[in-house]
């Protein structure tokens, strides 16, 4: 039983490191621009068809994931184009941003299906065997996907505490009123928020394929844990984001002996509603 608790713990933190870099991009999405969106979770299974689909036209699959980065971030600042910069000019309510987001959502789930087909795919990549760590079996797309998630985390404190426009864009997720009239490019925060959260939501994708199947729902399944992710680490904190999928991510692999994996999005949603009841603001100070 030990030997399985260890190693649904190493699962957890590979599911975990996958929550962690989409709930990034979520996060700054609402702590910038005000913006719940649920179709993150789309655009995260927008990244990892985009990787299969070069990935099958024999690219390299670090290549792969680098390019379908560039096309999930054009995908968002299309999307911003198109509707978010629309509605922030008429100052929609933030249940008319949800509602759309749904709707984006949705279209880019049928989008997917109507292009690639329902069912599951894979990289073309060689079958890897698992490494023996302390008696544990541990895949190496696994030990890959928590690499490339602390990489890209590590990244992205330095962007945000050490460069100029880091430092703009914890200035308009304080105020944004505030930061446009203190002279900050406001539409330059913008575009680097949807190069970011796209950039970081697409690679969680492309991770995701790697420990699992490429899916259409793949993303829709995540949309809860992310959800979670960011209401628990205070909204608009990337840290308290990524610490808080890291939990979420162990306690739904711990879960499963005893409940099952169907009731893995359950759990997610039970911690949220635990920790909202205890500290309604979540485990850390919201806002970046």
């Amino acid at each position: 039983m030990d030997t399985q608790f260890a190693q649904l713990i190493v699962n957890g933190i590979a599911v975990g490191s996958i929550i962690a870099l989409a709930a990034v991009g979520l996060t700054l999405t609402y702590g910038i621009l005000r913006l719940s969106n649920f179709a993150h979770g789309d655009f995260l299974t927008l990244g990892a068809y985009l990787t299969w689909l070069i990935n099958t036209i024999g690219v390299n699959i670090w290549l792969s994931m680098i390019l379908a980065a560039v096309g999930t971030v054009a995908a968002m600042l299309l999307s911003e184009k198109l509707l978010w910069s629309k509605m922030r000019s008429i100052r929609a309510t933030s249940t008319t941003l949800i509602i759309i987001s749904i709707g984006l959502a949705l279209f880019l789930r049928n989008g997917i299906i109507f292009i690639w087909g329902g069912k599951n795919q894979n990289y073309n990549l060689p079958v890897t065997p698992a490494l023996d760590i302390l008696g544990l079996k541990v895949p190496q797309n696994q030990l890959l996907v928590l690499g490339l998630a602390v990489l890209a985390i590590l990244a992205l404190h330095y962007l945000l505490q050490n460069t100029k426009i880091g430092k703009a864009m914890r200035a308009v997720a304080d105020d944004l009123d505030l930061a446009r009239v203190s002279g900050i490019n406001v539409d330059r925060v913008i575009f680097w928020t949807w190069l970011i959260a796209g950039t970081l939501t697409s690679l969680g994708g492309s991770m995701y394929g790697l420990i699992t199947a490429v899916r259409p729902n793949m993303g829709w399944f995540l949309i809860l844990p992310l959800f979670a992710s960011v209401i628990l680490g205070g909204i608009g904190n990337p840290y308290g984001a990524i610490a808080a999928a890291f939990i979420i991510g162990i306690v739904q692999e711990i879960s499963t002996p005893w409940l099952g994996s169907q009731y893995k999005q359950g759990v997610a949603l039970l911690i949220m509603i635990l920790v909202l009841l205890i500290r309604p603001k979540g485990l850390f100070k919201g806002t970046i």
